[in-house]
Parts: C-alpha cells; sequence; structure tokens
C-alpha cells in the first residue's frame, strides 16, 4: 500500500506510525458514477483507496465500476455506493451523517479526501436562463461543496485530508450560452482558494480545471474548434483527470492550487 512518507514519519514521532501504515486511505468523490467521477474512483481503487463512490441515478454504473475492479484484482472491491439527491438538503445532510458515522472512517482515522466532481452542465441562452436553472448551478457547484466540507471537517482534520474542486478552463473567458455554468465555476474556484488558507494547516485544498476531455452532445462543434487550438493536438481522457487528481491528493505539501488538464490550451494564442 502506498502513504506518504512524510506523513509516515509525523505519525511515527506521535507512535502512531505502524497504525498509519495500516490503515486505508478514504475518499468521497460526489458525481462518482460516470465519465470523470468514474475514472478517479477506478484510479484510487487500483492504488489502493477505499471509496465512497456519491450518485444520484447512476447506480448502475457505479456497480460497474465495482464489478470491473473485481474482475481485474479478483477481490472484492474497496468502494461503497452511496445514493443521494445533493438538491435537497435532507439528503445532503444524511449523506454527511453517513460518512461521519461510517465504520471505515471511525477505524481508518478519518477522510483523506474530498472530490466536489458532481455537476451540471447545459447550453442556455443568456436571456432564457429561468432562476430556477440559475439556483441548480449554484446549488450544486457552490452550495454543496461549502455545506459538504463543512460537514466532513472533522473526519477531513482527523485524516489530515485533501478537498478538490473540479473547476474548469473558463475563467477570464466569455463562453456564449454558458453564463449560469461558467458563473457557477468561478464561485466554486474561489471558494476552494479560500478553503486552502481558512482550513490550513489541517486540510489541503486545491483544483483541477479539466480543458477539452469530453464533449457534451450539444457541443460537438464548439468542442472540435477548441481541440483545434491545443497543443499537444488531441483532445484528453477522463484518465487523464483522474491522474491530476491522484498526483494532489498525494502530495502534502501542495494546497491552494489549480492544476489545468488541458493539453496546454490555457496557454496557447
Amino acid at each position: 500500500m502506498s502513504f506518504s512518507y512524510e506523513s509516515f514519519l509525523r505519525a511515527l514521532m506521535k507512535g502512531k506510525g505502524l497504525e498509519l501504515f495500516m490503515a486505508q486511505r478514504i475518499a468521497l468523490i460526489t458525481g462518482g458514477g460516470k465519465r470523470i467521477g468514474a475514472a478517479t474512483a477506478s484510479l484510487l481503487m487500483d492504488n489502493d483507496w477505499f471509496v465512497f463512490i456519491h450518485v444520484r441515478t447512476s447506480v448502475s454504473e457505479a456497480e460497474e465500476i465495482i464489478h470491473a475492479y473485481e474482475q481485474k484484482h479478483a477481490s472484492k472491491a474497496p468502494a461503497e455506493i452511496i445514493q443521494a439527491d445533493l438538491n435537497s438538503d435532507e439528503e445532503l445532510t444524511a449523506l454527511i451523517k453517513t460518512i461521519i458515522s461510517h465504520e471505515q472512517v471511525k477505524s481508518g482515522g478519518g477522510l483523506h479526501a474530498l472530490i466536489h466532481n458532481a455537476s451540471i452542465y447545459n447550453s442556455q441562452d443568456y436571456e432564457s436562463v429561468t432562476l430556477e436553472s440559475l439556483r441548480l448551478n449554484n446549488r450544486l457547484h457552490i452550495e454543496v461543496p461549502f455545506l459538504l466540507t463543512q460537514g466532513l471537517l472533522t473526519p477531513l482534520k482527523a485524516g489530515q485530508g485533501c478537498v478538490i474542486g473540479m473547476v474548469d478552463t473558463s475563467l477570464g473567458r466569455a463562453w456564449k450560452g454558458l453564463s449560469h455554468y461558467t458563473a457557477s465555476k468561478a464561485g466554486l474556484r474561489q471558494l476552494m482558494i479560500n478553503l486552502a488558507g481558512d482550513l490550513a494547516p489541517d486540510i489541503r485544498v486545491n483544483c483541477v480545471a479539466p480543458g477539452a476531455i469530453i464533449a457534451a452532445d450539444w457541443e460537438n462543434e464548439h468542442f472540435a474548434s477548441i481541440v483545434e487550438k491545443v497543443p499537444l493536438g488531441r483532445a484528453g481522457e477522463p484518465a487523464d483527470v483522474a491522474q491530476a487528481i491522484l498526483f494532489l491528493v498525494e502530495s502534502t505539501y501542495l494546497s491552494g492550487q489549480i492544476l489545468s488538464v488541458d493539453g496546454g490550451w490555457s496557454v496557447s494564442p
């Protein structure tokens, strides 16, 4: 099992080295049943993490992640599916309580990574954006990460954990038909940067900003035009983003950073 050498030495000096060496790191991924969330869950499990895979409706997809792991490793997957509608205050509260009271968290020394991946992404002309749509974007991209992080502070501190906010590369650019989305993602970016200061030194907080990774059905033409400008000459894969997330959760001296996974697009002319 891999582990942070620095963390091991600190714990060893406190007389807790053996427990840390044997403990399995634990992560919660919201929206973990599909695409980037699924790739991240699989990669973390492959690297000896126990993963809470949160889904709203993608239960069968999450079950497939677990099945694929068990077929690959011929052993029980270190994962559990948790279903909750994050737009419901009651279900969000229940999710927090489930994590806090879970035996895996209590016996494993806390929560070691919280990955805010759940998202909504659609295009609407500015004139047609409804208050309901605006509030849903703000709910999923700002309110839920704020409240979920706040609610899980105790296990995160116990695990000297890391929080990851999934933002994007839209900051400072005008994206037609996406004002409701980009505004809320900018809010998430600033929330994460602020929490990097508020929660230090107990909890590290970083962001991952994917570029051209997966095209929605309605944006194929726009997506293709972006890929043409990517210096690496191709679109990325969910696995590329998962690798960046793994790097951040295992890098114990990184906090307040925004890691763009965009093939160099953000610095291209």
